[in-house]
């Protein structure tokens, strides 16, 4: 009797397990692509008509058992490397990760020489 019990366990409980694990690599792999149609949001949390085909084309490609770098690949060749999230550092990305790293330290640099300045006139 067990056994029996035991046998229908393994049964339903792995076919959910897998379930459960496709679904959420399918949402890690949705947060990581920018929907190009909101450009601000990933399509997992877009719902424009372009977010919800591609997540069928993903979907799909987890069903034939393709990794997630070649879901990625696809996406990259397809749409380019502004489809993802973070784009990967190369020649024609070198901009998308100077700019905010400069504009970061030249913040960092206008706010300390404001504090100085604050504390130069409040000394006099």
């Amino acid at each position: 009797m067990r056994n029996i019990f035991l046998i229908i366990l393994f049964i339903f409980f792995i076919p959910a397990q897998l379930v459960m694990a496709s679904a959420e690599r399918e949402i890690n792999i949705y947060k990581n692509i920018r929907c190009l149609v909101c450009q601000g949001q990933s399509l997992n949390d877009s719902n424009s008509d372009f977010a919800v085909d591609l997540k069928k084309v993903i979907k799909k490609k987890i069903i034939k058992k393709q990794t997630d770098q070649e879901i990625y690949k696809y996406l990259t060749e397809r749409y380019g490397d502004w489809i993802l999230l973070s784009p990967p550092l190369k020649k024609n990305t070198i901009l998308l990760w100077i700019i905010p790293t400069l504009f970061a330290i030249l913040g960092a640099i206008f706010l300390i020489k404001r504090v100085q300045l604050a504390f130069l006139n409040k000394d006099n």
